[in-house]
């Protein structure tokens, strides 16, 4: 069984276990192997993508001295980490001197600025790279932004600052001028699920793919909220975990509920459809978020569908199908905070649907 939450555990070490961020990575790398670093960098994007493991590589990788002490391969210095010499396990273990990492949605105000500053002036421990990582970086006050300014215009020669945030709309425009911007995208779903079934296999986990594809969906592109949907899940259910036990913890349709009820609409089963959702709301799903969940489900039978060379398609009509039942669903579920009757809205669709 696990002693440590699973995002921690499973936590990228080196450039190449960094899932969904291949453009980031390329640069980085290409960065380190010429030399040329910059001195400030924003990495924006949604939460659970990898921006503060992304900067704990980079790092790594300016101190590592197995790799600064390997010979330049022609002009190109290596960027492989050794996770084994003093500073990149310091950097592992969280007790590193040269790596200081602020939280600006705690620690906002000047004072903490100040202190950077000061921080900044002295020379790293290993004699390399002193990098500060501040997170959430748009949580900074007016005053405090200020102050990170002056040091972003004039560094000293040792420091690197990697800034982090969710919102980067939020971050002034003096210091967004001042930075090398990366945008994290979402992770697809497939790779999260790729990813979750590689530590099922390590923690010896029982659990089929419906229940992987499942909690990768339901994460959102979030690679940390699907691993600590993971961890809540083997709380819950042990090492053996099926795709009900998934839907019951997360709160989640399971995926097959999805694809009877869109069988059932096609073949124009109203009655019987119906009855599904009403067993849906009697086992106490929410249908707010059941009606998410189907219209995610049917966006991407959509998106698959018309992926597919024409020639596989077995009717023409199946788009104007999928887009309808969208449209209804989508529909419904703005009109069922003020249904009387909880799941109406979702019934009446059906019978749009079916009649």
């Amino acid at each position: 069984m696990i002693n440590q939450v699973l995002y921690r555990k499973y936590r990228p070490r080196t450039f190449e276990e960094v899932e969904g961020q291949e453009h980031v990575v390329r640069t980085l790398r290409g960065a380190l192997a010429s030399g040329r670093v910059g001195h400030a960098y924003l990495f924006c994007g949604p939460r659970g993508t990898g921006k503060t493991t992304m900067a704990r590589l980079l790092a790594k990788a300016l101190n590592c001295s197995t790799r600064q002490g390997a010979a330049t391969i022609g002009n190109k210095k290596p960027t492989e980490l050794c996770n084994t010499c003093h500073s990149c396990t310091e950097i592992n273990e969280g007790r590193s001197l040269d790596l200081i990492e602020i939280d600006a949605a705690s620690n906002r105000g000047i004072d903490e600025i100040r202190n950077l500053k000061d921080s900044a002036q002295v020379a790293a421990t290993g004699g390399g790279y002193k990098i500060f990582i501040v997170d959430e970086c748009h949580m900074l006050t007016r005053e405090a932004n200020n102050a990170l300014l002056k040091l972003l215009e004039e560094p000293p020669s040792h420091v690197i600052f990697v800034l982090a945030t969710t919102e980067p709309h939020k971050v002034p425009d003096t210091v967004l001028s001042r930075v090398q911007r990366f945008d994290f995208k979402k992770i697809s779903g497939e790779t999260i699920a790729k990813k979750l079934h590689e530590i099922a296999k390590q923690e010896k986990l029982q659990i089929d793919d419906d229940a992987l594809a499942t909690i990768a969906s339901s994460a959102s592109g979030s690679l940390r909220d699907a691993e600590s949907s993971l961890n809540k899940l083997i709380s819950y259910s042990g090492v053996k975990i099926t795709d009900e036990q998934v839907a019951e913890a997360l709160g989640i349709v399971p995926h097959h509920i999805h694809q009877k009820l869109l069988e059932l609409i096609k073949q124009k089963k109203g009655q019987e459809a119906i009855a599904q959702v009403a067993n849906l709301y009697e086992s106490g799903v929410d249908m707010d978020n059941f009606v998410k969940q189907f219209v995610k489900y049917i966006r991407a039978e959509l998106i698959s569908f018309i992926s597919q060379p024409i020639a596989a398609s077995s009717t023409q009509s199946e788009p104007e199908f999928f887009i309808k039942v969208i449209n209804l669903f989508v529909k419904a579920g703005g009109e069922l905070k003020f249904s009387p009757v909880p799941q109406l809205p979702v019934e009446l669709a059906i019978l749009e649907l079916t009649k």
